[in-house]
């Protein structure tokens, strides 16, 4: 299980995530087992102690995994501009798309208190508003935004547009009659991208 015998074959790591959110996407944490987990991963169920501590580590480190790329966009210049706005709600519908269950899960443990996790989810997500603050404020300083326009208003709308498509998918694809493929989720985060930017600007720089 590894290339030299004092070094960790991190691969195991990534299939042991890899499983693990296939399960936990499909199917109650309490119903997920660790030796479930490692038989799907191809690998000795030791090496969830060894990576994870346990179970819970393990879930805690899938949902971390599954929203850094997105965190980590608030650190960066992604967001220097309200024309990013654009970039970052396709990065959420694709990074979401590869794992559709996820939002519901996200909301499952937050809304109706299933499963483990909670608090971890929204140090997480304090985390992303405190960031995301922080964007707010320099985009304020630098005169792209209204200067009384409340962080806290922004990160509910950003979530809305993110969320909603995401969590009834399904309903909708039905509704319309065709998949929410890439193209379709390019033209919504243009689309939406465009709506919330239109409402961040400054009122001189609103257009009808």
């Amino acid at each position: 299980m590894t290339s030299d015998s004092n070094q960790p074959d991190h691969s195991v790591r990534a299939r042991l995530l890899k499983a693990a959110l296939d399960n936990f996407m499909s199917d109650d944490y309490h119903n997920v087992t660790t030796r479930l987990i490692a038989e799907q991963a191809n690998a000795n169920i030791s090496m969830i102690h060894y990576y994870f501590g346990s179970k819970e580590g393990l879930y805690e480190e899938m949902i971390r995994e599954t929203l850094n790329p997105l965190l980590d966009v608030l650190d960066g210049q992604l967001l220097d501009s309200t024309a990013g706005v654009k970039d970052f709600l396709l990065l959420y519908y694709r990074t979401m798309t590869k794992q559709p269950e996820f939002p519901k899960l996200i909301l499952k443990v937050l809304a109706l208190n299933q499963g483990p996790g909670r608090r971890f989810i929204l140090q997480l997500l304090e985390r992303g508003r405190t960031r995301g603050a922080r964007k707010v404020e320099k985009l304020k300083a630098d005169g792209q935004v209204h200067p009384a326009l409340d962080p806290d208003v922004v990160r509910m709308a950003f979530v809305s547009l993110a969320m909603m498509p995401m969590l009834l998918k399904d309903v909708f694809e039905e509704q319309i009659g065709k998949a929410m493929d890439d193209p379709f989720f390019e033209n919504l985060a243009a689309f939406n991208g465009h709506l919330l930017s239109s409402g961040l600007a400054p009122a001189a720089q609103k257009t009808d």
